[in-house]
């Protein structure tokens, strides 16, 4: 993806669907899963909710299970596995990591993608890849923990060839809040701005990026990120001068 510029990609590049795909959503009940599966409920897709508690998302089929008593079995059958889990305690950090080492372990050598929702902290500011957006001077030290525990969750996946992995990070200002507008665009290792210094994409609009890429990409084992259509799309450097995203917060999911 890198050097092939960044594709200009929403609903409109959906082809029609051969058939329909089912879907997991694990930990659906959180404020990002909720959405993803709204997203799929409303666009055909056979959506089931993984979830600790009763059910509160759109989803008309729910299974009430701790995503580390997840099976195998559990899982089979499905075409994508949606990763939405996320924990803020600092208790609770490593969990990053060893929930999502689970879900790899359950998908291991099978053809169900495994596609998690991210986070920005790890997203790149410099061409060469040596520095994030969690390692700049302005990033809250608060939040680092929780930047540092999604960063080292992703690089045990960037290790396992034998699951078909996509991790899509969000912007830096992720608006749980935000409008669904539609148009996005997907970008790669490196964090973008607009023009005038914002990184910002809702969840809503986050959930039709990993829908389309369920129906229509192909971006295994890869990461990459999303950002809300805008004009003078740039890509953020720590030398550039564009200023980072000031809702650090999202930066982390």
């Amino acid at each position: 993806m890198e050097g092939q510029g960044k594709a200009d990609t929403s609903r409109r590049n959906r082809k029609d669907a051969t058939m329909t795909k089912k879907t997991a959503a694990v930990a659906a009940n959180g404020k990002a899963g909720r959405l993803i599966a709204k997203e799929s409920a409303e666009r055909g897709i056979d959506v089931t909710a993984f979830v600790r508690s009763a059910s509160k998302t759109a989803a008309e089929k729910a299974v009430v299970k701790d995503i580390m008593d997840l099976t195998a079995k559990d899982l089979a059958g499905f075409d994508a596995v949606v990763d939405a889990f996320v924990a803020w305690t600092p208790e609770a950090l490593d969990q990053h990591s060893t929930t999502l080492a689970h879900l790899c372990d359950c998908l291991s050598g099978t053809n169900v993608r495994l596609l998690v929702v991210g986070g920005a902290g790890s997203l790149y500011v410099s061409p060469k890849h040596t520095l994030a957006v969690s390692d700049t001077p302005d990033f809250p030290d608060a939040f680092k923990p929780l930047a540092a525990a999604m960063a080292k969750a992703l690089g045990k996946l960037r290790e396992r060839s034998n699951v078909k992995w996509t991790y899509i990070s969000p912007a830096g200002y992720f608006r749980a809040k935000g409008e669904r507008t539609g148009p996005y665009i997907l970008g790669g290792e490196e964090l973008t701005l607009a023009d005038a210094g914002e990184s910002a994409i809702s969840y809503a609009d986050y959930a039709i990026a990993m829908i389309d890429e369920i129906e229509t990409g192909n971006h295994l084992q890869q990461r990459v990120s999303t950002e809300r259509k805008q004009h003078n799309i740039v890509k953020c450097s720590s030398k550039s001068g564009n200023a980072l995203p000031l809702d650090t917060a999202s930066l982390t999911r």
